[in-house]
């Protein structure tokens, strides 16, 4: 191989190497963003009235 061959296969492998790290960060951005929204409606509470659950009938 020549020398410009070469130059054109490094260049071209860092170049996907850059794509690839650039499609994971944004895989991982994405997944936060997901992962803060799923959380954030968990947290959000329960649409249940406040006197639910406060007592417990033992008799059977």
């Amino acid at each position: 191989m020549d020398i410009t061959a070469l130059s054109n296969a490094a260049s071209n492998a860092q170049a996907q190497q850059s794509a690839s790290v650039f499609a994971l960060k944004k895989a991982l951005d994405l997944q936060k963003e997901q992962t803060a929204t799923l959380l954030q409606s968990v947290t959000q509470g329960a649409s249940n009235p406040p006197n639910l659950g406060n007592s417990i009938d033992v008799r059977a």
